[in-house]
């Protein structure tokens, strides 16, 4: 069965956003709602407007709005019947819920998939009541909010839910909406929530025993042990704080297990102090700055880092280090990620036979539905079972069944296979669904061809290569050019098929160019060095279209300046549906000279080329616009649109499949594969360039721009339209030319180094 049409019945936070990831998937969406006093449609449309305007953006794309239909739940409801899956999203008590199924089990087919959403009842109780086809067609799904940016969907079949029903919507959720699918056992809270809320209490409660702020224990469980930035209290804050009282209330009355809450943490809700949506939380914001809360006055107070040196050494190293220095820090920083830490584990020891299939799953959910970097079982890998066990002993805790049953560790490696230890004691293969590659296993593997500093080769299998960046927020310095140039060299002379240009970072692809070393060496006048240096950019961008073999790039995140060349250039661009792709060199006083100012021309002139009474000139100020304005896509559908993307590119909504995907798109061409023909660029010359030069004079006389912006943009409007010549056709070569020459004048002017010195220091643009 295939999922064609997407019924979502509840526009509340939730019901919307959902219903935005579908819509944004390109997946029709029927949403549905109770019936407003006024108009009959106000209280769907109202959350149809929620959706849209909440930020971070809840829609890919915002035109995807229109796949949305919104009706009633009195009016409408027979719509259902032409949706393949209808997920409740409605209040989140037993009672409504089952009213609702009620009137679903008489208007949906035979063969519709039914599921609830919802963060912890008992999905067995929902269908009490239920005829058999409704049962076997029903089970629980548990997304994160947002929809669209947390990774994690719980979910929960019951024993009767028939395994077709479960594994369309897992092949779906997957593969369509770019979920990371966890199964889990239908057992209060489930997985992500029962052990992730469990740790949030445990940290609230262990603040008040050791005396500890809030910005303390935030600066102590944020990325210093692997997780998320927001850590403890900002996590709160950001998913609401009544959330985390109703969620710790109710896993508390489900399971016996103490959730109890301090009473400051219950008046803070009371009081409407609900976090960010209610502009005071844990925190609060004042004039620009993020004040903390005093948890024993109730007063708020300026936010302050914790004073210990030790903190600031580990914060470098890599998690595993990380975690283990974090255990070893002195005094009551110490005692409380020892506690915390030790605390966790034990509970999770216990909990996981009752709440999970597999030890693989718990990892799994904690990593994408709280954003650790570790799940807890890889992180009691990491510091080793011994030490786990000393550390339950220094806690006064006993050593769970699971702990002893490991051994030496809870994952292990033989023969090239990769084992983690079972729920019944034995050990098992940990294998990825299929399409899905890992790099960090490749690399546990040994399959690394070359391997330098800032950038690696790795094998892929089946004769394809990867080109790793590992520089610093994956810059393209020095050494990334050159392992850029030899996996050019390696794949043309050896037996590949082609070569895939990827990474596994979390956030960033790549951030353009090193502007350290561009920096350094206009500093010393070392012009010489940075004409080459530009030479050489501009010939392995262009050397990546015309390779003999097909070269697929595989951007996510952030992609900036030329990163973004990198892309423009290749065979094929496989993208990750989360993607900030932007020409950016304007905001550090430059303009694109990797080839990026020549490619947006070329694509742009060929768009317009099939009609012949366009006028050229559209092409030479799209071009323009985009670059001058350094705009950069909220997503990779946005970048279709604004042209960094081509038609044919192909998007990769699941993270984890991104690799695979641009493997596959290697192997599709590779057999008949011949690198296009190129041909010389229409330029418009000195009239177009007058009219560029116009409109940076405007804009220079109105005020809008500054004196060096309107520089910048003489230079780029001099690059697109091939110098104050006559029009004609000029080779490539030309154009690149006289991208190096004006990046080279720009550098040169104390502005654009100003520029780059603040954008270094502040990471933010400079507008001098």
């Amino acid at each position: 069965m295939r999922i064609r049409r997407v019924g979502i019945v509840g526009a509340g936070t939730m019901g919307s956003a959902i219903a935005a990831l579908v819509a944004s998937v390109g997946v029709p969406v029927v949403l549905l709602d109770l019936p407003g006093e006024r108009e009959r449609l106000e209280v769907v449309k109202r959350g149809l407007r929620r959706a849209l305007e909440t930020r971070p953006p809840a829609f890919l794309d915002p035109e995807r709005a229109a796949l949305i239909t919104l009706g009633t739940t009195e009016d409408d409801l027979a719509q259902l019947a032409a949706c393949d899956w209808v997920i409740e999203a409605i209040v989140e008590q037993p009672e409504p819920k089952r009213a609702l199924f009620d009137k679903l089990e008489e208007v949906l087919g035979p063969e519709t998939i039914v599921s609830s959403n919802t963060s912890g009842i008992p999905i067995h109780q929902l269908v009490e009541g239920r005829g058999p086809g409704f049962r076997r067609r029903f089970l629980g799904t548990h997304f994160f909010n947002p929809p669209r940016y947390l990774h994690l969907l719980e979910l929960i079949p019951t024993r009767e839910t028939d395994p077709a029903a479960l594994a369309t919507i897992e092949r779906f959720a997957d593969r369509v909406l770019g979920k990371g699918v966890v199964q889990a056992r239908d057992a209060p809270g489930f997985i992500a929530n029962r052990l992730g809320v469990y740790g949030l209490v445990q940290a609230i409660r262990l603040m008040e025993q050791l005396d500890l702020a809030i910005d303390e224990v935030d600066a102590l469980t944020g990325p210093l042990i692997g997780r998320p930035r927001s850590a403890t209290f900002r996590t709160c804050d950001l998913t609401g704080i009544d959330l985390l009282e109703h969620v710790a209330g109710e896993l508390a009355a489900a399971t016996g297990d103490d959730f109890g809450l301090p009473g400051w943490v219950h008046e803070l809700v009371a009081q409407g102090r609900l976090g960010e949506k209610a502009g005071a939380g844990f925190y609060r914001r004042e004039d620009g700055a993020i004040l903390a809360l005093d948890w024993k006055t109730g007063q708020y107070r300026p936010r302050q880092e914790p004073a210990l040196p030790e903190l600031q050494a580990l914060q470098r190293r890599p998690v595993e280090a990380r975690l283990r220095g974090a255990l070893e820090l002195p005094g009551k920083y110490g005692d409380f990620l020892r506690a915390l830490l030790f605390r966790t584990f034990h509970y999770t020891l216990l909990r996981t036979p009752e709440i999970a299939n597999d030890l693989v799953s718990v990892d799994r959910a904690l990593e994408w539905g709280f954003g650790w970097e570790l799940g807890p079982y890889r992180a009691m890998d990491t510091l080793g079972l011994e030490a786990v066990r000393a550390g339950l002993r220094a806690q006064g805790l006993d050593e769970p069944e699971l702990l002893r049953r490991a051994g030496d560790a809870f994952y292990r490696r033989a023969d090239g296979a990769r084992t983690v230890l079972t729920l019944r004691g034995h050990r098992a293969a940990v294998t990825l669904p299929p399409g899905q590659i890992s790099l960090r296993l490749l690399r546990k593997e040994g399959r690394e061809l070359l391997a330098a500093e800032d950038a690696a080769l790795l094998d892929l299998g089946d004769g394809v290569v990867l080109l790793e960046f590992r520089s610093k927020q994956n810059t393209l310095g020095a050494g990334v050019l050159e392992m850029i140039e030899r996996a050019l060299d390696l794949v043309a002379r050896g037996d590949y098929a082609g070569l895939v240009i990827g990474n596994e970072d979390p956030r960033v692809f790549s951030a353009g160019a090193n502007l350290v070393e561009i920096l350094t060496l206009a500093r010393a006048g070392d012009w010489n060095a940075l004409d080459g240096a530009v030479r050489r950019f501009q010939r392995i961008t262009t050397g990546l279209r015309d390779a003999p073999f097909p070269v697929v790039v595989a951007p996510f995140g952030i992609t900036l300046g030329g990163a973004a060349e990198l892309a423009l250039y290749a065979d094929h661009v496989q993208a990750a549906a989360e993607l900030a792709i932007g020409l950016v060199e304007t905001g550090v006083g430059l303009i694109p000279a990797g080839g990026g100012t020549t490619a947006m021309l070329r694509r742009f002139s060929e768009d317009l080329a099939p009609y012949e009474q366009a006028d050229p000139f559209e092409a030479v100020r799209r071009a323009f616009d985009l670059i001058a304005l350094a705009r950069t896509s909220t997503s990779a559908l946005e970048a279709k649109k604004l042209g960094y993307l081509r038609s044919s590119d192909c998007i990769t909504f699941n993270r984890d499949r991104l690799i695979g995907d641009a493997k596959a798109q290697v192997l599709s061409r590779a057999p008949s594969y011949v690198p296009p023909v190129v041909g010389p660029v229409r330029v418009l010359g000195r009239d177009a360039l007058g009219n560029l030069r116009y409109a940076v004079w405007s804009m220079r006389e109105a005020g809008q721009i500054s004196e060096h912006e309107a520089r910048i943009g003489e230079e780029l409007a001099l690059v697109l339209c091939g110098g104050d010549g006559a029009p004609r056709e000029v080779p490539e070569q030309e154009l690149l030319d006289l991208e190096r020459e004006a990046f080279l004048r720009l550098l040169g002017t104390v502005k654009t180094q100003e520029r780059i010195v603040h954008m270094l220091e502040t990471g933010k643009p400079l507008r001098n």
